[in-house]
This record gives structure tokens, sequence and C-alpha cells, in this order.
């Protein structure tokens, strides 16, 4: 079996009730190089998607869109705006579909990455949460098991951000504090970050 609509049920209800535990992980991120929110956007956007999520149609293209409306109407911050496009974009790819085969998994997350970008007007390379996903969807292609593509995934993560913790940030406000950035995980990368290993656990 592969990706379905219960498939996002499951992976939502473990998002609620774990991405609490980054709550102040994130927000503290957040408070060195941005507003300091982002926990309480990643807070609000999973029970957004929680009050819908029994809702959720077997159209697995109409349960995007569904979260992707529920993350916009909860969570209306820059990293909320870009969860839900993701959304929006992975509705889009498989409107019209009970289940995605998880072989598409890598195909989908390039989809994700390309409305992810036009919406963020940035690109992969300039430390944002666009280049995690951009290594996943490297990373997973040519994989058709789940758990094979949530390890690939997980270690991509972790190169990733390893790759660029040094490097100054290019894009938003983080971009300001320059040098003072070198050393510091980029929050979008860090709520990634936590968004798999909640799932993995």
């Amino acid at each position: 079996m592969g990706l379905t609509t219960e498939t996002l049920k499951a992976a939502f209800h473990r998002l609620e009730d774990g991405i609490g535990a980054y709550f102040d992980e994130l927000n503290g991120a957040d408070g060195k190089l941005g507003d300091g929110d982002l926990g309480i956007t990643l807070t609000r956007a999973s029970r957004g998607i929680h009050e819908v999520v029994d809702e959720l149609p077997e159209d697995v293209g109409q349960a995007f869109l569904k979260s992707a409306q529920a993350v916009t109407k909860a969570a209306s911050s820059s990293f909320g705006t870009l969860m839900a496009t993701g959304l929006m974009a992975a509705a889009k790819a498989t409107r019209g579909r009970t289940e995605v085969p998880w072989a598409e998994v890598s195909g989908l997350l390039d989809q994700v990455l390309a409305a992810m970008k036009a919406r963020g007007k940035t690109d992969v390379g300039m430390k944002t949460v666009l280049d995690p996903l951009a290594a996943c969807a490297v990373a997973t292609r040519g994989l058709d098991d789940p758990a094979a593509l949530m390890e690939a995934a997980d270690r991509a993560i972790t190169e990733t951000m390893d790759a660029f913790r040094d490097k100054p940030a290019q894009v938003g406000r983080a971009r300001i504090f320059g040098e003072k950035s070198q050393g510091l995980d980029d929050p979008g990368m860090l709520a990634f970050r936590r968004i798999v290993d909640v799932l993995k656990a």
C-alpha cells in the first residue's frame, strides 16, 4: 500500500501530539534570527489540521487541500504560508487519487519544492527550509519503502543542516544578522528537522 488519506491522518495525529515538545526550542531558535514565534506557528498549524483531520476525504489530493486550508486559517506567518503552499502543491499533484505509490514521493517533493521556491521568491543554497527539502527529494529518489524513505530523508536533513550551519543566512529577517547567523541553525531548517523527528517516532 502507498500513501493514502489514512496515512496522512496518522501522520497529522503524530504531528499534533509531538510537535509541542519542541515549542520552546523552535521559538528560541527563531528568536535569535527572526520573530521568535516559530514554535507558536507550528503548534497552531498542527492544531488547525487536527480540527479537520477526521473529516479528510479519501481523495488524497482533497485531503491535502483541506489540510492546506486549515493551516492557512490557523497559522498565517511566513512559515505557515510556506507550509500551506507545500500542502497545496501536494494536493494538486495527487488530486483524484486514493493511493499514491511510495516511489512517487520524491517527485512529489520536487513539486512541493518548486511551489515553495516560487512563493518564497528564493532558491536552494540560501540556508532555508528549501535546502533540506531539496536534499530529501534527491535522497528518496527511486525508493518505494516507507521506512527506507524516512531513513533517507532523516539522513539527508542531518547532512544538509551540518553543511549549512556555519554559513550566513541570506534570506528574510535572518539575513540582517549576517555573520552572527553563522554557527546557528536556520529556524526553518530546524522546524523541518523536528517535523520529521515527530513523524518518524
